[in-house]
């Protein structure tokens, strides 16, 4: 039996494909900003590749998205603006890989890092492999979209490889054809089946031995490396106080507070706390951990001033700010930011 996203084990999503839904937003006319801030997230945070937001916050932007857009196709538009570099060190070992075959393979053993709960089968039928799409939760309203941004991505990631639309290819997906395809059927360039049993990417075996243009060894042994250390991070990553931390370093206006957080979460506050204290932490110590990282970024790659700093971390002053600091790191901001400048002259 299927959970629920409310009560899965939260993996997060990576936040990349959330700033990038936002830049398709603002060219259909939905003001992205607003919405971001709506759900409580730091459109400066979005535009990374590590950074992963919490599914809950991913969850309700995608919903309110496709309401405010009136688009039921978001997921559709949003697979083809997913170029390979957004996949972050999937999509390096995926672009410097031999061939489309040791591509697929390394999508098919990664997936969770940046689709969680989906997992790929491979079967070999015939002259075709089926590339089978699965989700151990139930996503609810959000299955078209996600189904729709990671196949119809397969079809546009193998022709960011090779250079062209993979002949043969087939897309096949459950249930009836949504009213809306017809107006994307064209655009996907290979034929999509609907009424399948099952989701899945159909390549003929003869088209795996294509070559990706990118092909690099060396850089596609350092890459997957790079895949297996954050598959085993992101499974350390799993407990309660990383998933408070997540909704923290994401938030705005920040620091948030521990009933958002909670809410967020789908927990009471007192379960919050009781959580975090059978992990041995707490809600301070999470907010305290991330605003030193972000002081320490501000510090040293930005001309901000204290007072401008100190705003941004949701101090009151910056007195108070160099107080903390000082408590973290032993230095003053200023002393810290003089000495990061020092080193980095002469490295």
């Amino acid at each position: 039996m299927r959970v629920s996203v409310s009560t899965a084990q939260d993996l997060g999503m990576p936040a990349i494909y959330l700033h990038t839904l936002a830049e398709l937003l603002h060219t259909i006319g939905v003001d992205e900003r607003d919405l971001i801030l709506r759900v409580g997230l730091d459109p400066t945070r979005l535009n990374s590749t590590e950074v992963r937001v919490s599914q809950a916050q991913a969850s309700e932007f995608v919903t309110r998205a496709i309401i405010e857009s009136g688009e039921p196709g978001l997921g559709i538009m949003l697979a083809r603006e997913l170029k390979l570099p957004l996949h972050g060190a999937l999509g390096t070992a995926v672009m410097s890989s031999r061939t489309l075959e040791e591509a697929l393979e390394l999508m098919t053993r990664y997936l969770t890092l940046r689709a969680p709960h989906l997992k790929v089968q491979k079967r070999v039928s015939g002259q075709n492999a089926w590339y089978n799409v699965t989700c151990d939760i139930e996503l609810g309203p959000l299955q078209g979209f996600v189904l729709d941004a990671v196949l119809f991505g397969c079809v546009t990631m193998g022709a960011q490889l090779t250079g062209t639309l993979v002949p043969g290819t087939r897309v096949l997906r459950r249930g009836p054809e949504p009213n809306h395809f017809h107006r994307f059927r064209n655009r996907i360039g290979v034929p999509v089946e609907y009424g399948a049993t099952e989701n899945a990417l159909i390549v003929p075996v003869s088209q795996l031995c294509l070559p990706v243009r990118f092909s690099d060894d060396q850089l596609a042994a350092s890459s997957r490396a790079q895949c297996e250390e954050a598959l085993k991070q992101l499974k350390e990553d799993a407990g309660f106080a990383c998933r408070v931390r997540r909704v923290i370093e994401t938030s705005h206006p920040f620091p948030p507070k521990l009933a958002r957080v909670a809410a967020t979460l789908f927990v009471s506050e007192r379960t919050l706390k009781r959580r975090l204290q059978e992990e041995e932490a707490s809600f301070q110590q999470l907010v305290d951990q991330v605003r030193l990282e972000r002081a320490k970024e501000l510090l040293e790659n930005t001309g901000m001033n204290l007072s401008q700093i100190a705003d941004a971390l949701g101090y009151a002053d910056a007195a108070n700010f160099t107080r903390a600091f000082k408590r973290w790191t032993g230095l003053s901001p200023s002393h810290f930011r003089t000495r990061e400048t020092a080193l980095r002259r002469t490295a």
